[in-house]
């Protein structure tokens, strides 16, 4: 647009001095002629370099013109190439994001199906093996000591698949919701080196669609991950309220931090991962860290409730 109106301008001045410059011109002309009619020779002498003057202006005013157009198709030709850049750069974060988010959901969808299989078959077949067991030495009264081991890796075996599947969807989770599972996991993740807090001003018996449970149970399970390995904390607070349509969920830890402004050099973390899965969610993510300064990390969550 400057390139247009500098053309703009430009034609206005060189159309106003060439008016004038003719204007000028015809003036001295009929003076001179009333002057000295008879000086025919000087007067052509003079039209003929009066003429010469005016298509050297116009040959200056084209030559103008055509470096001004020549700028402006240079402008437009740039821009255009800009635009395409940014829309290709868009169309592939578009393409990366959306076969992120297709393994992920793929991924969940497989957990689910492996810990029904788990907890509907195999947990099952251990209990009945288990039940069959105890029947037979209670009948045949033998107090056999590889019996006896029998059972114990049978319940063992039980443990084992329970908290395998546990880990893959939770049975709360599933049964009772979101503010159930996240408290449990904060009971579960918290020992001796760790104090796990949860707080939630939403009622416990608030129930949100599946998907959406799941998908914000695993985000806060891989964040609890990542404050048991990494940061060193001693105590961390999980809290969640609801504002405005929208479930808002703070992760604190008084850890050791990181630089928070070059998660492309932690991926180790998963953050930017996490960061995905958010924002197919349509929500916002954003930490508050520092590395090595004991402030501890603060992470916020905020997703419109599905």
């Amino acid at each position: 647009m400057s390139f247009i109106r500098v053309f703009i301008l430009v034609f206005f001045f060189v159309s106003i001095e060439n008016k004038a410059f003719s204007q000028d011109t015809i003036s001295s002309e009929t003076s001179k002629t009333t002057i000295s009619e008879g000086s025919n020779k000087t007067n052509v002498f003079k039209q003929i370099k009066l003429e010469q003057l005016r298509n050297k202006k116009v040959v200056s005013l084209s030559i103008v013109l055509i470096i001004i157009l020549f700028f402006l198709f240079y402008f437009v030709y740039q821009n255009n190439r800009l635009k395409q850049k940014i829309k290709r750069k868009d169309t592939k974060q578009k393409i990366l994001l959306n076969v992120i988010n297709a393994g992920i959901d793929s991924q969940e969808t497989e957990q689910k199906k492996i810990a029904s299989f788990l907890h509907d078959n195999i947990n099952s077949l251990l209990s009945s093996a288990g039940l069959h067991l105890n029947v037979f030495t209670t009948k045949t009264n033998i107090q056999s000591e590889e019996i006896q081991k029998a059972k114990a890796i049978l319940a063992q075996a039980h443990d084992l698949l329970r908290d395998i599947s546990h880990d893959l969807v939770p049975t709360l989770l599933v049964r009772f919701g979101l503010i159930y599972a996240l408290e449990d996991l904060c009971e579960r993740n918290s020992n001796s080196s760790i104090e796990f807090e949860f707080s939630s001003s939403v009622a416990a018996e608030t129930r949100y669609s599946e998907k959406f449970e799941t998908k914000l149970y695993f985000i806060v399970s891989e964040l609890v991950s990542n404050i048991i390995n990494h940061s060193e904390a001693k105590k961390a607070q999980i809290s969640l309220h609801e504002n405005k349509n929208q479930l808002i969920i703070i992760i604190h830890d008084n850890g050791k931090g990181f630089d928070s402004e070059k998660l492309n050099e932690i991926e180790g973390f998963g953050l930017n991962r996490i960061r995905v899965r958010i924002k197919k969610l349509k929500g916002s993510f954003s930490i508050i860290s520092r590395a090595n300064e004991n402030t501890g990390t603060s992470i916020k969550i905020k997703v419109p409730i599905s």
